[in-house]
């Protein structure tokens, strides 16, 4: 019995190293930029409160951001995706919107540090929300924030039926992530077309197209990301093409936005019916 309970204890305390072994390394597998980037946008969003009635806020309006960049080459490519076509800044505010926080008022400040330090939840980045007074002046910033812009299906299965957005740069296309050869996440759609689907959702491509908020227009632009299927907006019973590598086509109210064979229509909340 003696032996027999020796080779248990053996058996179960080699089950518990390889199991350390084994998260050890699930921990130690480095996430992408884009993944850091994902995973912050979670946590922003876990601090999201309701008020009752429905109504969301968000608490705060300052989170510092802190990423482990251990060489110059690590931080080159986050600062690639943190400042990139759509800022951190603007993805945060974005998804907050989009959770139902009605008032959003958040700057995001990112710090770049060597290693990680003791208490963080996660390896990579650590998270510091605060509330603090802020100048009067600071409202000019809030004021530029781009329109809201809502995009309906008309033709296609998209993951909601509609889309209400308030960003700079807003794509579109087939599914929510889209990854090259080497399964590198290098875009996230904000207008998802549901993968799977088949006949007109197949048209789409997975980068299809994006839309650009103008500032001094307060217009927004659409343009063709070189889909497989072409791109365009029917306006008036005639369609306009929207084509690769030109300025793209200001966006009107009930505009139908054509995607392959899917449509998706054109409303700007708070601008008429």
């Amino acid at each position: 019995m003696d032996v027999l309970g020796k080779a248990r204890r053996l058996e179960s305390a080699i089950a518990v190293r390889l199991d350390k072994v084994a998260r050890g390394l699930v921990r130690s597998r480095t996430r992408e930029p884009l993944e850091i980037v994902l995973a912050i946008l979670d946590a922003v969003e876990q601090r999201i409160e309701p008020t009752g009635r429905g109504v969301r806020v968000f608490p705060f309006n300052r989170v510092v951001v802190s990423v482990v960049a251990p060489s110059l080459e690590a931080r080159g490519r986050l600062e690639g995706v943190f400042e990139g076509d759509t800022p951190l800044q603007t993805r945060v505010l974005d998804r907050l919107r989009s959770a139902g926080c009605s008032r959003v008022d958040v700057v995001i400040e990112v710090r770049f540090v060597d290693t990680a330090e003791a208490g963080w939840k996660v390896p990579e980045f650590d998270l510091q929300f605060a509330r603090i007074a802020r100048p009067e002046t600071d409202r000019r910033d809030l004021d530029s924030q781009p329109a809201l812009i809502e995009l309906r299906a008309v033709i296609g299965v998209m993951e909601r039926w509609s889309f209400s957005l308030a960003a700079p740069r807003i794509d579109i296309g087939r599914g929510a992530e889209v990854r090259n050869s080497r399964n590198r996440l290098i875009r996230t759609n904000h207008v998802v077309f549901t993968e799977g689907e088949g006949g007109v959702n197949e048209t789409v491509s997975r980068a299809h197209a994006h839309i650009v908020y103008e500032p001094p227009t307060g217009r927004f632009r659409l343009h063709d990301d070189g889909s497989e299927h072409g791109t365009g907006i029917i306006r008036g019973g005639k369609t306009i093409s929207v084509l690769r590598g030109t300025r793209g086509v200001l966006l009107q109210a009930d505009d139908e936005v054509v995607l392959g064979e899917a449509r998706v229509r054109i409303k700007f909340p708070g601008c008429g019916p």
